[in-house]
């Protein structure tokens, strides 16, 4: 490995993907031991260099040889670049690097409704602007993925349900509307970030499905165990509930949702 020397990366300490990733950067040499510093802990002379709004959206890089930052996939592509430069050649290379650019513009923005922290809400957290383009984006993947994964499981169940994508999708865009409908007033400035951590307890539970698919056991199994998914989901929304610092209510309407919609698949189908 060749390390990238005299730079820093400001990482976002508070996202444990941010972390974990600024970490191996430094444990497999290919930045100094001293070659990341956590954006809440910024010193005042990276703090001169970096743009600190812009830092929030994309990962910073400070050059100390020339008193220059760059940020966000730029940032990751020169340290990797720096022990692998065909890898940095590859991934610059258009349209991959539009891809991967967009990628990370897709991770960064949604970050904190995939791993919220409760230390969000001050001015020195690491919290990037709202954007509603990639949110969209982040609540249309999480539909049509679970949508696929539901449609699958509830063949594998073997019950009488007439399995259909189209009904697994009506399902997941029916939550979003009835969440959104009972919630607004409530939440208000809120929704949008509540909305993309119920799309995480909906991936999380779509995710935990898929071993199951695996699998060829009978009915009480894949009942047990959808059970035992949804009662992840449940305890998993309440968590997410209390960092957004909301009531029970959010996760009562999500409840009674799941509820009515079992209930009106189950009725179409006597």
């Amino acid at each position: 490995m060749k390390t990238l020397k005299n730079h820093t990366l400001i990482y976002d300490n508070e996202c444990p993907m941010c972390a974990l990733y600024s970490k191996g950067f430094t444990k497999c040499g290919m930045l100094d031991e001293d070659g990341r510093e956590a954006f809440t802990e910024i010193s005042v002379r990276n703090k001169n260099l970096v743009d600190f709004n812009r830092a929030k959206n994309e990962i910073a890089l400070v050059d100390h040889d020339h008193n220059t930052v760059i940020y966000g996939l730029d940032s990751l592509l020169t340290i990797i670049g720096s022990s692998f430069p065909l890898l940095e050649k590859i991934a610059r290379i258009q349209p991959l690097y539009w891809f991967f650019k967009k990628l990370y513009s897709f991770v960064s923005y949604n970050r904190k409704q995939i791993i919220p922290s409760a230390k969000d809400n001050t001015d020195q957290s690491c919290v990037p602007d709202f954007n509603l383009k990639y949110r969209l984006g982040y609540i249309t993947f999480v539909v049509l993925f679970s949508a696929y994964i539901l449609n699958l499981f509830s063949a594998k169940m073997g019950l009488n349900f007439t399995s259909g994508f189209l009904r697994e999708l009506t399902v997941c865009l029916g939550q979003i509307l009835w969440q959104t409908f009972f919630l607004k007033a409530y939440l208000k400035e809120k929704i949008w970030d509540y909305l993309g951590n119920m799309m995480t307890v909906s991936l999380i539970g779509t995710l935990l499905l898929i071993p199951a698919l695996f699998t060829n056991f009978n009915l009480i199994f894949y009942l047990v165990y959808f059970a035992i998914v949804v009662l992840t989901m449940f305890l998993e929304h309440l968590r997410r509930c209390k960092i957004l610092k909301l009531n029970y209510f959010p996760t009562i309407s999500w409840i009674l949702f799941r509820m009515t919609a079992l209930a009106i698949i189950i009725l179409l189908t006597i």
